[in-house]
């Protein structure tokens, strides 16, 4: 505990030097005890002069987040998700944060890669370049290998050397500043603090293995594989190790990069339309989506195929999701709001006393405002916002997956939309969908079918059944923003909370024995 209250000092002089907690302050005035206590432990309150005022408040926060590190990298990401918290207006800037750090040396990324894979894999590597992306966890090379006689072009990912460490000490200390502040600030309990920076710190160590990624990459890979115009980069396990993934090397050019799509004859009108049927179909079909479809996560092929990198970040949906989804986004489709109302009682997502009528009257102030707007408002991402907010009034019971899938939804028609300003969702959803009902046969309120055996996904996996499970609970944490009661997290997280109660307790009998020595010798 010691050692926790020392990295939280050091944190405190990272906070000093930026404009994060000036500008924090502004958005929830602390408690005068608060400040003096922040005061004591090494924070500064005082407000920096040559400030940039033209900035939101929101973008400094966001500006000042990114330069310190990792740790703050990934708390504003995860903040990011749950606007609940901190506000629509935070949220959107914080989704601004690019995960990016000064790489590491070409010398530390070559003896991660020994130490980890071994001489002999290591000396099956050759051409390692220098970083080519360098991001707050790990940074990825260009290299060749050789695979069982044949020389591969890959990419190599490498986490940060110490990373692991350093970020658990550093979450650790930023739990024991929740705990304070909660302990403190009696209104902030019901932000849960706490459970926040305990969520960020399980989803975070699941990404700093990078045999899940490789695993979410290769089953990706299986469920795509005779999808047309689209490709996942093969896994080389062999060459994959906690530390360490190699992955067939993209020759292509980011979606980002518009004048040269352009130039190489690539129809980006075409390319915006199969994004979004892409990943409906993989929403729909399989299950099992991207869900950090962002600009720089999309590649075009020299083939003109549509390559997706970075999995650190899946989506999971299970037989009832899937159909929910399919269902309802059809029906609105249709503008058959009955028809969707129905799929709601059937699927039992909301109580069966639930009037049928007074749920399709209330879909239909969602639907009809939609489909009197242009082309480029009409958002399905948007759309299932709407939904949850509208049918949270009939007691509905959403999925924590379907939260997931809606944010990375409007991320995906972001995508889309960049590349063509006038690309119609409804139309372009409509084929994907109205496909995957007519060859679906199964009825859905039957118990076999609603949930996904997970047992049948783990088969699909390379011996990793522990990793994807906790993985899998990570996601669901993710969406949910909520920790099952009498899982192992949740055991966990009374464990720590049970060490900085004794600890403040200590450090309060500590102080005052200090304040009672200092009146018998004065």
């Amino acid at each position: 505990m010691i050692k926790r209250l020392f990295t939280l000092f050091k944190l405190g002089r990272k906070i000093a030097k930026s404009e994060a907690l000036v500008i924090a302050t502004k958005f929830n005035e602390p408690p005068f005890l608060i400040k003096i206590f922040f005061k004591i432990i090494g924070f500064s309150f005082l407000k920096n002069n040559e400030t940039n005022q033209i900035k939101s408040e929101e973008k400094k926060l966001s500006d000042s987040m990114q330069t310190m590190g990792t740790t703050f990298i990934k708390l504003g990401q995860f903040l990011a998700t749950r606007p609940d918290i901190i506000g629509e207006e935070l949220s959107k800037q914080l989704e601004t944060l690019q995960d990016k750090l000064p790489p590491f040396s070409l010398s530390e990324a070559k003896e991660m890669i020994k130490k980890d894979l071994g001489n002999e894999t290591y000396n099956s590597i050759f051409n390692l370049s220098e970083p080519i992306a360098a991001a707050s966890i790990a940074q990825v090379h260009k290299a060749q290998i050789n695979d069982n006689g044949i020389v591969k072009d890959v990419a190599i990912k490498i986490l940060r050397p110490n990373i692991k460490k350093i970020f658990n000490e550093e979450i650790d200390a930023l739990m024991l500043l929740a705990f304070i502040v909660e302990s403190f600030v009696k209104k902030t309990k019901r932000l849960k603090l706490v459970e926040v920076v305990f969520l960020l710190k399980e989803i975070t160590n699941l990404e700093m293995d990078l045999r899940f990624e490789a695993a979410a990459a290769n089953e990706y890979a299986e469920n795509t594989k005779n999808d047309v115009g689209f490709n996942v980069p093969k896994i080389y396990w062999n060459f994959t190790s906690e530390n360490v993934m190699t992955l067939d090397w993209v020759d292509g050019v980011s979606i980002r990069e518009n004048e040269e799509l352009l130039k190489r004859n690539i129809d980006t009108k075409i390319i915006a339309s199969d994004i979004i049927q892409h990943f409906l179909r993989h929403a729909v079909r399989d299950g099992f989506f991207h869900a950090d479809m962002h600009q720089g996560n999309i590649f075009i092929d020299k083939n003109g195929q549509i390559v997706p990198i970075d999995f650190g970040i899946m989506g999971r949906l299970d037989k009832l999701s899937q159909r929910f989804l399919a269902e309802i986004l059809f029906g609105f489709i249709q503008r058959d709001y009955k028809k969707v109302a129905e799929v709601h009682l059937s699927a039992g997502l909301v109580p069966k006393e639930v009037p049928v009528n007074d749920l399709a009257q209330a879909l239909r102030s969602i639907g009809e405002p939609i489909f009197g707007q242009s082309v480029k408002d009409i958002s399905g991402g948007k759309l299932l916002k709407q939904l949850f907010d509208v049918t949270e009034k009939f007691n509905m019971q959403t999925q924590p997956q379907l939260l997931m899938l809606q944010k990375t939804m409007v991320v995906v028609e972001g995508v889309a939309r960049k590349l063509n300003p006038e690309t119609n969702i409804w139309k372009t959803s409509k084929p994907v969908l109205e496909k995957w009902l007519s060859e679906s046969k199964d009825p859905i309120n039957t118990i076999n079918e609603t949930l996904r055996d997970s047992i049948d996904t783990l088969k699909k996996l390379p011996n990793l059944p522990e990793v994807m499970n906790k993985a899998n609970q990570a996601l669901t944490f993710l969406a949910s923003g909520q920790i099952p009661p009498n899982s192992k997290s949740y055991n966990e997280l009374n464990i720590k909370k049970s060490e900085m109660i004794t600890f403040r307790n200590q450090t309060i009998i500590g102080l005052l024995l200090l304040v009672i020595a200092g009146l018998l010798v004065f």
